[in-house]
């Protein structure tokens, strides 16, 4: 059973050259090499976290990921995605085989898939929920893209659609995932966008602080613009969710957004990768380069345990790091009247 690509012509273009045009050209804005990090694709950046907008909205910011995607030795990728459209209160897979795209269908792995359903936790979506939910659809093409013009060619896919999780369900799902992201063979696509700013989205909170320690909804017919415009508010919000991911830490990223209320649509896929990277450094698991975690009993790894080694210093040695390397706003507001989504682009090494 295919998944059709039922976004294509709206969302995004539905003739395959002119769309492998569109991304070949987003693709070429990016910067060949960042000074923090070296030459594209990053090595080892097997875990990306991109937007799912319209292209002429998203499209450039998702570029940034995906350029910076290192899909050398992956042999399957996991695809997490937010629901719009049904509420869930788990994680539900794909029952297709394949899911289509302009520029060519996507194998599904169903063997993984069966895999995770037994593990007894999963839901299985219908296919009109499937080709109802954006979410997914719109990492397709970046996808099919980058790994069909790369040496290994198409690899399948793990479709997994994230419902409204609870904390503890994040933690729960984070450590089903976590074999597979301790994995160097399987690769992670997390989708969101960050804030939905404005009335039309029921969400018009201002911070007052870079640490997000005081916010106050905007609203009322006397509404006066505040010194620091609002789009700056955002910003320091998302910037301050993005600090907050970086770090690692489950407990800080549902503590961040029970404060905020910042309305990131990929919440739960989000958590549900910080929830599994924490599980894994909890049991241990080390990398083999400048962002490997101490071996236990070594002096680098007491003076992280004891806070001797703080800061940067100490998060270079967490598993699965989160490196944003690029943020848009759809648009600046200044005024209640006005709205904004915010996107973000990033990677982790794993």
């Amino acid at each position: 059973m295919k998944r059709r690509a039922t976004h294509a012509g709206s969302w995004y273009l539905a003739n395959g050259t002119d769309l492998n045009f569109q991304l070949t050209e987003f693709l070429g804005n990016v910067p060949a090499a960042s000074v923090e990090h070296g030459s594209f694709p990053v090595s080892r950046a097997r875990i990306i976290i991109a937007p799912h907008a319209g292209y002429s909205y998203s499209g450039p910011t998702a570029a940034w990921a995906y350029k910076a995607w290192d899909v050398s030795n992956l042999e399957r990728v996991f695809l997490l995605g937010p629901s719009h459209h049904v509420y869930l209160k788990a994680c539900a897979l794909s029952q297709c085989t394949e899911y289509e795209t302009p520029l060519g269908d996507i194998p599904i792995d169903t063997e993984t898939i069966e895999k995770l359903y037994k593990a007894g936790d999963f839901q299985k979506m219908s296919r009109s929920t499937d080709e109802d939910e954006h979410s997914l659809e719109m990492h397709l093409p970046y996808i099919y893209k980058i790994l069909s013009e790369s040496e290994k060619g198409m690899r399948p896919l793990v479709p997994i659609m994230v419902g409204s999780l609870s904390p503890s369900s994040e933690r729960e799902f984070g450590r089903i995932l976590a074999p597979f992201l301790a994995d160097p063979k399987n690769g992670f696509v997390i989708s969101s966008d960050f804030c939905h700013w404005g009335t039309r989205f029921g969400f018009t909170n201002y911070v007052e602080d870079v640490e997000c320690s005081r916010v106050r909804p905007l609203s009322g017919s006397k509404f006066v613009a505040p010194d620091i415009p609002i789009y700056k508010s955002i910003e320091v919000m998302d910037y301050k969710g993005m600090d907050v991911a970086n770090g690692g830490s489950h407990d800080e990223w549902t503590t961040y957004l029970a404060r905020t209320n910042n309305t990131i649509c990929g919440r739960h896929p989000i958590g549900v990768l910080i929830a599994g990277t924490e599980y894994l450094r909890s049991q241990g698991v080390e990398l083999d380069d400048e962002a490997r975690k101490p071996t236990a009993g070594t002096a680098a790894a007491d003076m992280v345990e004891n806070g001797t080694i703080t800061g940067e210093d100490a998060l270079k040695y967490r598993f699965g790091k989160i490196y944003w390397i690029q943020y848009k706003q759809s648009s600046h507001c200044l005024k209640l009247s006005d709205s904004s989504v915010s996107y973000a682009s990033g990677f982790a090494k794993a």
